[in-house]
């Protein structure tokens, strides 16, 4: 049986924000089966603003670029548990997928990418082991430094 993901929120001291809605036509989470895709979330901090805007390698450092991606991340788990009422509905997290607004020369995606992955597997312990890709890119919507999206494998 998965440990509660719900207890170690509240261990890790992780408040979930309500989540955002979508700034277009698409929905923040769609279950297929015993999937859960949650669509890209930004950088936003629980008041609702952009923790970073711009781009990595111009007017943002990396440091605060991890900041971003694990606001992103934490708002993929905010939707999650919109979508399903209870993360321990979730078996494990299968997938993430890290767009970071950047430069042509930057070139440390994957070391902005790990303040995601670092907090999922926080979370999520060994079930939030995930494949992942990370991509960089020449602007996100709002001007956010950091997106990122999810596939969770369900109970």
């Amino acid at each position: 049986m998965n440990p509660s993901f719900e207890q170690r929120i509240i261990e890790l001291a992780i408040g979930l924000p309500k989540p955002h809605g979508s700034v277009a036509n698409y929905v923040a989470a769609h279950q297929v089966g015993n999937l859960l895709f949650v669509s890209g979330q930004l950088c936003m901090s629980p008041g609702g603003t952009l923790v970073a805007t711009g781009s990595l390698g111009a007017n943002i450092s990396v440091e605060d670029g991890i900041q971003a991606a694990r606001a992103a991340a934490i708002n993929v788990v905010a939707q999650a548990k919109a979508s399903l009422g209870n993360l321990d509905k979730i078996k494990r997290v299968v997938r993430l997928g890290g767009f970071i607004a950047a430069t042509p020369s930057f070139s440390e995606h994957a070391r902005v990418m790990n303040g995601a992955s670092d907090v999922i597997v926080e979370i999520f312990g060994e079930q939030g082991r995930h494949t992942r890709s990370t991509i960089g890119v020449s602007s996100l919507p709002l001007q956010a430094a950091v997106e990122v999206e999810a596939l969770f494998e369900l109970n």
